[in-house]
């Protein structure tokens, strides 16, 4: 685990961390993951769920997962095929679900993965109107190295409400200036971890969704 440095700017007041979020439970990072319930995560054995995407208006794809933790394998299954593949395969030997695992994790998953998550860095704005709704948040900016992961070098901008819960996100490949906003909205509880269970875009549209939520 790398150091930890802190940056203060006299100017915007934005504090840089370096990757190491997980040993500081005051983090904005470690709070973002409590709010949604990680320190319930270690009761669950497996989470089951399915990713749903709007592709156009008369197209909706969708890619069933069963992630089971203890085990570390994961069950894949869209309208072509089905099969369950190791979390321990060396990384040449993964799959071509394994990507969207990852990507659809993330939708389900990201306040957790600011914990699991090595190799970014972050830096924090105040009083920052959110993309869509324009209320004030807190602005967690996260960006990604440029060596790991199978789109390196991305950035996440998390807008934060009061409670440390993420209420939009934009997804900027690259770390380019540019991105598209969705919403995180329709949180559901299971045995004390919280799913955002809706991302709508914004024009107000449910664009990601997932439904059919397992815990055990």
């Amino acid at each position: 685990m790398k150091k930890q440095t802190i940056i203060a700017s006299l100017i915007g007041l934005v504090i840089f961390y370096a990757c190491g979020p997980k040993s500081e439970e005051a983090s904005l990072p470690m709070k973002v993951a409590l709010a949604y319930g990680f320190d319930q995560f270690d009761r669950l054995n497996s989470i089951a769920y399915t990713w749903n995407v709007q592709v156009d208006s008369a197209r909706v794809v969708t890619r069933d997962w069963k992630w089971n933790i203890k085990g570390r394998t994961v069950y894949y299954a869209d309208a072509d095929t089905s099969y369950t593949y190791s979390l321990d395969l060396p990384a040449d030997e993964m799959p071509p679900a394994d990507k969207g695992f990852i990507n659809d994790k993330y939708w389900l998953m990201y306040p957790f993965q600011l914990v699991w998550d090595e190799g970014y860095t972050y830096t924090v704005e105040e009083d920052v109107p959110a993309p869509i709704s324009g209320n004030i948040s807190t602005k967690m900016i996260v960006v990604y190295n440029d060596e790991d992961g199978y789109t390196p070098g991305d950035a996440y901008d998390l807008y934060l409400d009061e409670n440390f819960m993420i209420r939009e996100w934009v997804f900027r490949r690259g770390n380019g200036p540019d991105g598209r906003p969705f919403t995180w909205e329709n949180e559901k509880e299971f045995q004390g971890v919280k799913f955002a269970t809706e991302h709508k875009n914004a024009d107000g549209i449910r664009f990601i969704w997932f439904t059919n939520i397992r815990v055990d």
